[in-house]
């Protein structure tokens, strides 16, 4: 295989890939948030404020839903595409996984969201909070499924060879409970849950900064849900990511010593490898890999710092909902857990180049057998449409933020009589 093509397939896959979890990172968190309130707003006999907050929240996850949708759509075609050898290769192994999360997320996540959506005034209010936390759940089972997959990709587990010499699933059960696939599922909700949490808190300290109107305190309970939020989802997903470091120099080695800058252990891995799998270059991209690690570590001391000081002025001093130099820096932390959950996936996956199914399928080996024209003209194709949806999904996303928490004017109808259906 060229390598160029191998190069441009990871090009193209990276930031197609890089570019959806921008999106799942904050819906997956966002949805949890919005499940919980929307239960808080039911028990409490539907409150105004509570539903206002349900309906400005949930006007935000849908935006973001709805593109995050059509770009993961986008990225299943390319492992046909530009990775057939990784499906003739493992497909067997992971194909029903994937398949999986394509139904769970783009048929029964997307039905009950509309269910949801068209729900309101119609189904009776616990009908309506169960059909969100269908949404919710089948969200979480979505990534779940996606991290069995990449799971096995960074340590195959649940596998034996076939006559042929391709893979096939021998032990479901060791796939489904594979440690790495799991470890990564509680750091990924942790940080999903995090990106939610600032997002929240910046948006309501945008608007108070702004003056926007709060009579019923539905951005300062905003804030608070925000604040409060943030601080369980920081240790869970610092909890899942500390042992993941841990398990890395078994799972990974290479990639632990490129990380420890152990040059002497590169060296003896490197050679260790050779003789186990024959001539070539095993070590990890070092820059790429050892940036990426530091990166995240770097953001995430400044979220806990910024989170433990938050959580203590919100708790002890009520003024500081209404400071509006710390509504600035609640603002600044909004984009930071997406640097750090991006640092993070290019750690992951950088680290265990050269392999895409790790000790067992080299990169080149999985790329489709295409010319570097036809890589290049569908890199061209792919970029600038991510470009477009992630330009597009920000700029309707912040025009929804400014206009803030404003409900929609009524539309004047005959007065009728109310009925068991209505929801709150």
């Amino acid at each position: 295989m060229e390598s160029q093509t191998v190069e441009l397939a990871r090009w193209q896959f990276a930031l197609t890939a890089g570019g959806h979890f921008l999106f799942v990172s904050l819906t997956l968190g966002l949805a949890t948030v919005l499940a919980v309130l929307q239960t808080r707003a039911t028990l409490r006999g539907g409150q105004p404020v509570h539903l206002r907050m349900v309906r400005f929240w949930g006007r935000l996850y849908v935006i973001n839903y709805a593109v995050g949708i059509v770009t993961g759509l986008v990225m299943e075609f390319q492992f046909g595409m530009a990775w057939s050898g990784l499906g003739t290769y493992a497909g067997d192994v992971f194909g029903s996984s994937l398949a999986l999360e394509t139904v769970l997320a783009f048929f029964v996540e997307s039905t009950f969201l509309a269910l949801w959506l068209l729900g309101w005034g119609r189904f009776n209010k616990w009908v309506h909070l169960g059909v969100l936390w269908v949404v919710t759940l089948t969200a979480y089972l979505s990534a779940y499924w996606v991290l069995v997959t990449n799971g096995f990709l960074n340590r195959p587990a649940g596998h034996a060879r076939g006559a042929d010499g391709r893979l096939v699933l021998s032990d479901t059960s060791a796939m489904l409970t594979n440690p790495n696939a799991l470890l990564a599922f509680g750091h990924i909700l942790g940080g999903a849950l995090l990106t939610a949490a600032l997002f929240v808190a910046g948006v309501s300290a945008y608007h108070l900064r702004r003056g926007t109107a709060d009579e019923d305190g539905l951005l300062r309970r905003s804030l608070r849900v925000g604040v409060f939020t943030a601080l369980p989802a920081l240790l869970l997903t610092v909890a899942f990511g500390g042992i993941q470091f841990g398990e890395i120099e078994e799972w990974q080695p290479l990639k632990a010593a490129v990380f420890n800058e152990d040059n002497a252990e590169v060296v003896r891995l490197q050679a260790e490898m050779v003789r186990e799998f024959g001539p070539g270059n095993y070590v990890p991209p070092e820059a790429l890999t050892r940036g990426a690690g530091l990166l995240m570590l770097m953001v995430f001391g400044v979220l806990t710092l910024a989170v433990l000081v938050s959580v203590v002025l919100v708790s002890v001093r009520r003024w500081a909902v209404g400071a509006r130099r710390w509504h600035l820096v609640l603002m600044a932390l909004v984009p930071l857990p997406f640097v750090a959950m991006t640092a993070g996936w290019v750690f992951r996956e950088a680290g265990r180049q050269p392999w895409v199914v790790y000790g067992l399928l080299r990169t080149e080996d999985a790329v489709s057998h295409v010319t570097a024209g036809r890589m290049w003209l569908s890199l061209a194709v792919f970029v600038p449409l991510f470009a477009v949806l992630t330009v597009g999904n920000w700029w309707v996303l912040l025009r929804a933020v400014r206009q803030g928490p404003v409900e929609p004017e009524p539309e004047r109808a005959e007065p009728t009589e109310p009925t068991a259906a209505v929801a709150y």
